[in-house]
């Protein structure tokens, strides 16, 4: 995957309230690459869609957070704001973009085609010894420790989706995939505790599991695919936070922080 994907490490947060996290960089390599990186992973980490974070990127917080000038923090900025994960409102700051329902509605869409063929090339390309380790992730929840624990389950979930992705071993998908990431991340993240999503979410990932260890790509790509698209009825139905239009995500942003 490109710079700032894969495993999150752990960050620490500052004092300025919920919204992003930064990890301090380590500055052997690149500066500017670390920060981007740095920056990025916060970024994934955030809870976007929740109430009340704060999404205004603060860039002398950054800058002391980080350990390093404000230089590579703007050169990151413009990168990510060429990603769209951030945008700058001139005269009011520079915010992480807080995605509509019509678009998140979309990228999910997007998301069900990539990871059904994610799963198809799984069944033929992914070791054993990998397939088996997507059920390790689900083996110790049962019915009441799920409920008990759905952080730990919704982090669970999340690698379960990002492993899939690799076992497609198609570094284009990955690469072409890493741009919805952050989206679908903060979304699964925030719906997984809503009309108990989380007790369909695991029976789902099972039959998955189950048919890439049978080794059938159709049925591993229909229940990756389905399982996606029920997210996005989900969505389009029960889920009444999201904007419906830019300008109410602007008004979102400029308000907090």
């Amino acid at each position: 995957m490109p710079a700032g994907s894969g495993t999150i490490p752990r960050t620490v947060r500052s004092d300025t309230g919920p919204g992003l996290s930064v990890q301090a960089i380590d500055a052997t390599s690149s500066v500017t690459t670390l920060t981007y990186e740095a920056l990025r992973r916060a970024i994934m980490q955030m809870p976007i869609y929740d109430d009340g974070v704060d999404l205004r990127i603060d860039e002398r917080r950054l800058a002391d957070d980080l350990g390093v000038s404000r230089t590579p923090i703007r050169q990151a900025i413009v990168r990510l704001e060429q990603e769209g994960l951030l945008r700058t409102i001139p005269r009011v700051g520079t915010f992480v973009v807080r995605k509509t329902k019509r678009e998140i509605l979309d990228l999910i869409t997007v998301w069900a085609a990539l990871e059904s063929m994610a799963a198809r090339l799984a069944c033929e390309r992914a070791g054993e010894a990998d397939v088996a380790s997507l059920r390790t992730l689900f083996a110790t929840f049962d019915g009441g420790r799920l409920a008990a624990d759905i952080d730990e389950y919704s982090e669970a979930n999340l690698e379960f989706h990002r492993r899939i992705i690799e076992l497609s071993g198609s570094e284009l998908l990955q690469r072409t995939i890493d741009g919805l990431l952050v989206h679908m991340q903060a979304v699964r993240r925030r719906t997984i505790r809503e009309n108990e999503r989380f007790a369909h979410s695991i029976v789902d990932h099972l039959q998955i599991i189950e048919a890439l260890e049978q080794r059938d790509p159709d049925v591993a790509e229909r229940l990756v695919r389905d399982h996606a698209l029920k997210l996005a009825r989900h969505v389009d139905q029960q889920v009444h936070y999201l904007g419906e239009s830019d300008r109410a995500d602007v008004a979102d942003g400029a308000e907090v922080g």
